[in-house]
């Protein structure tokens, strides 16, 4: 038997026995990528390569007072720097929800497993947020995680305690200043614009950091928000990105992320 055709019935066997084991029928593909998350070696040496990429970059972006990665109101010379941190698949994984939750996905089935569960760190992201925070950088977590009422509870946004104890969990101090949500505030939807711009007034702002191409450029969903009047296409976010070929690694740092995000429903 060739090589060839051994490594695809091994494959194809692995694939089928990860989709009989996964509840809510899970596609093969995409329970290999939940199970790449998880298991691979080379998953957390890309997320600590790209976070060590980002440590370095740090001192050099401090000091250049010009560098700027979002444009806002203040004046970016004279601001305190900061960078601005997607939460899911960037600071927590949630690759054991991805591949245990009952289908179909709900925000609030995430917040439950998260209320139940110990957050788990995205490899390299403790040790880059403490260092950015070492030398002087405020840190800002960014996450479109909705903010909901529950019956019962009079905290208008639940979800940003599960998102801050989580963050928490994985050994990182935060308060709620720094954890902006989807509709915490009037404005505040799933294009995240409006909260960086917000973050852009009061800081110069050196580096994203996400797993979406949402969490760094608007207007690249299925479904349009705000401003957006046009359902973005697999060729339109591919323009984005070569319009910002220079920000990648320079400023702007995308994490691996084969399980979820705006990608899956783009044609």
């Amino acid at each position: 038997m060739s090589f060839y055709k051994s490594s695809t019935i091994a494959l194809s066997v692995f694939v089928l026995s990860a989709c009989a084991t996964t509840p809510g029928g899970n596609d093969p593909a995409k329970t290999l990528g939940i199970l790449w998350a998880i298991h691979s070696a080379e998953y957390r040496a890309i997320t600590t390569e790209i976070y060590r990429d980002a440590t370095d970059d740090l001192p050099g972006f401090i000091e250049d007072r010009t560098w700027n990665v979002l444009t806002g109101a203040g004046e970016p010379a004279t601001l305190p720097p900061a960078v601005i941190l997607d939460v899911d698949e960037t600071v927590i994984s949630n690759a054991g929800f991805q591949l245990n939750h009952e289908h179909p996905f709900t925000d609030e089935k995430l917040d439950t497993w998260d209320r139940h569960h110990k957050a788990l760190a995205v490899p390299g992201v403790v040790a880059f947020v403490n260092a950015a925070r070492a030398s002087g950088v405020a840190v800002f977590f960014v996450t479109n995680r909705p903010c909901v009422k529950k019956a019962g509870n009079d905290d208008p946004c639940p979800q940003k305690t599960t998102t801050i104890d989580g963050i928490h969990e994985i050994g990182l101090a935060v308060d709620a200043e720094h954890v902006m949500l989807a509709g915490e505030r009037p404005g505040w939807i799933k294009e995240k614009s409006s909260r960086q711009m917000l973050i852009a007034k009061t800081h110069r702002v050196i580096m994203l950091i996400g797993d979406d191409l949402g969490d760094f450029a608007p207007c690249v969903r299925a479904k349009p928000h705000g401003s957006c009047t046009t359902a973005a296409t697999r060729a339109s976010r591919k323009a984005v990105v070569e319009r910002h070929t220079k920000l990648w690694g320079n400023g702007w740092y995308i994490l691996p992320n084969p399980m979820h995000g705006s990608w899956t429903s783009v044609e």
